[in-house]
């Protein structure tokens, strides 16, 4: 029992400090988030919105869970990419190599502190959505399947925290980590059927939409909240536990192999 807790103490002392890291930094975590969220609502949710339905459903109950998902992803990669990035800056990041953590430790305590966020401010998203779905509607969406939502929401957050982790130990700049969110990142989010359904694509788009994890983790978080989804729930499921390991697999191997120097 001893050995265990000795062993287990240092992961709960570095989840702590992933956790206490984006809390003080509030205005960033929460205030930017819920900023976006209310634009996006009003701007596509409300506006635009207002003239346009997804099959029996109104556009912006459509829009309501993809916005949570992306939120969630984003958040979840962006706090485990910046953590590391700014210990590499700060030199902190050799210590790792002579602590009593395991790299399965020390990718799972990034991954899980990125997820906290990532849920954080998915939930806030959903809060705003529900106060725009409310004045629109004159009533709040229920949850038609909450534990597919749970699943969706922690295997797409702790897949993206850990691809999060790959990305920052393999860059060796900020114009690197810059130029993997703007042309990787920003595309894959915009194009996982956040905004459109991916049955009113043409073929060959929809052959190609398919191939985003990231629109298999949005519908199935759609699924969990609304009860519908453009793929198989199962195909879903399996998609988003495979991305899960192979991040995984990867922010293994670079931990291992990654650069540690300080930048």
């Amino acid at each position: 029992m001893i050995r265990k807790e000795l062993t287990w103490t240092p992961f709960k002392v570095l989840l702590e400090r992933e956790v206490r890291r984006f809390m003080k930094v509030l205005m960033q975590t929460v205030m930017t988030p819920l900023i976006n969220s209310t634009l996006y609502l009003m701007i596509f949710g409300v506006s635009l919105g207002a003239s346009i339905s997804v099959g029996d459903l109104s556009y912006l109950a459509f829009l309501i869970p993809g916005l949570v998902m992306m939120n969630c992803l984003n958040n979840s990669y962006q706090n485990s990419s910046s953590s590391i990035v700014s210990s590499k800056f700060n030199g902190e990041l050799e210590d790792y190599r002579v602590s009593p953590l395991s790299p399965q430790q020390i990718v799972m305590a990034f991954a899980i502190g990125g997820l906290a966020r990532g849920l954080m401010v998915g939930g806030i998203t959903f809060c705003v959505g529900q106060v725009f779905y409310f004045v629109q509607q004159g009533t709040v969406l229920g949850l038609a399947n909450p534990l597919h939502l749970l699943f969706f929401l922690v295997i797409g957050g702790l897949a993206f925290a850990t691809l999060g982790i790959t990305v920052a130990f393999w860059a060796k700049t900020f114009d690197q980590m810059s130029a993997v969110s703007a042309f990787i990142m920003l595309p894959l989010l915009y194009l996982g059927g956040v905004f459109f359904s991916i049955e009113s694509l043409h073929p060959f788009w929809k052959g190609l939409a398919q191939m985003n994890p990231m629109l298999y983790m949005i519908n199935g978080v759609r699924y969990g909240i609304l009860g519908v989804s453009d793929v198989a729930v199962e195909k879903a499921a399996l998609v988003s536990v495979l991305s899960f390991i192979v991040f995984f697999v990867l922010a293994l191997r670079t931990l291992i192999k990654g650069s540690f120097q300080r930048w």
